[in-house]
């Protein structure tokens, strides 16, 4: 680590992260637990962010969260419903649906939370998240999805479904849209694992090889996030987590992908990715549809509740 504060002090959550005054909360429903087929024997917990402004009679998007604990954490470094809270509120973003989804879990193992930390160790976690191949994206698209559909008004077009994650769960994020691009198109990347644990720095190269696809891509990094040192070894570059996620921006931008991306100086963690969070929500959904018209009130006001 460099000379110096520790560098994740020097990021913090903004208005955007925080309850704003006036501004409508989404509820969040759960938790609910999904059996898998993908991996028999687990089951996966998630929450159901609803904000609002949902109208059960208008096709609505939606953004997954891997790690689904982390990220609703309301006193964690993400606080996914609070920024969508304000973005949807100043229409900066579409009104849409947020699932905060958790690694799998067999009934004796303990559901990851704060207390008890991210599940690597207790969970599922690191076969679903690290292992490139479709298994966990069937769980998201083929048992996830049909839930949802059932009960909310999901639109059916995949420019309007984003899925991301922190670290494994990053890279599993873009594994769900990598590998099923007709389902999901916008992938948000927070200190993503693009690196040896289950041959994940594998990605540039397949990028590289693989007809482009229709996925739009937002990475974020820092330049001290495990630079690849592994005890009894030294370095490894295939174990450099900020070399990595170079490479995939380098391959992504080569094959001409619609991506975005920043490099802090943070160590591996949300607390960059915290602080830029509403500004990769707006980059990733800055295509919605807007009106143009002077004399349409409803485009130019805040977004309030349904029937009010």
């Amino acid at each position: 680590m460099p000379t110096g504060p520790n560098p994740n002090s020097q990021y913090r959550l903004g208005p955007d992260s925080m309850p704003q005054e006036g501004v409508p909360k989404g509820e969040i429903r759960g938790p609910f637990h999904l059996p898998s087929q993908a991996y028999p024997g687990t089951q996966h917990t998630y929450w159901v962010y609803v904000p609002a402004q949902y109208d059960s009679a208008k096709p609505t998007a939606l953004m997954i969260f891997q790690d689904g604990q982390a990220f609703k954490d309301e006193n964690g470094d993400i606080r996914a419903q609070n920024v969508m809270d304000n973005l949807i509120y100043r229409r900066e973003i579409p009104i849409m649906l947020g699932v905060f989804i958790n690694p799998g879990r067999t009934p004796e193992q303990a559901e990851p939370s704060p207390q008890t930390g991210w599940g690597d160790g207790t969970t599922n976690r690191a076969t679903e998240y690290n292992t490139l191949d479709d298994c966990y994206p069937r769980v998201i698209t083929e048992e996830l999805m049909p839930v949802l559909s059932r009960e909310y008004n999901l639109s059916k077009d995949p420019e309007q479904h984003g899925i991301g994650g922190s670290s494994s769960g990053a890279i599993a994020a873009f594994t769900v849209a990598w590998e099923r691009p007709d389902a999901f198109r916008k992938v948000l990347s927070n200190v993503g694992s693009f690196v040896n644990l289950r041959g994940g720095d594998a990605y540039p190269d397949r990028v590289l090889a693989a007809e482009r696809k229709p996925i739009r891509v937002f990475l974020c990094d820092g330049r001290n996030d495990h630079r690849g040192m592994v005890s009894g070894v030294g370095y490894d570059q295939r174990m450099d987590w900020f070399l990595q996620n170079v490479r995939m921006m380098k391959a992504l931008t080569q094959k001409g992908y619609d991506v975005n991306y920043t490099w802090g100086l943070n160590l591996h963690g949300q607390k960059f990715g915290g602080a830029i969070m509403p500004d990769m929500m707006r980059w990733l959904w800055r295509d919605s549809p807007v009106s143009t018209d002077p004399k349409d009130m409803v485009e130019r006001g805040f977004r309030t509740p349904v029937g009010k």
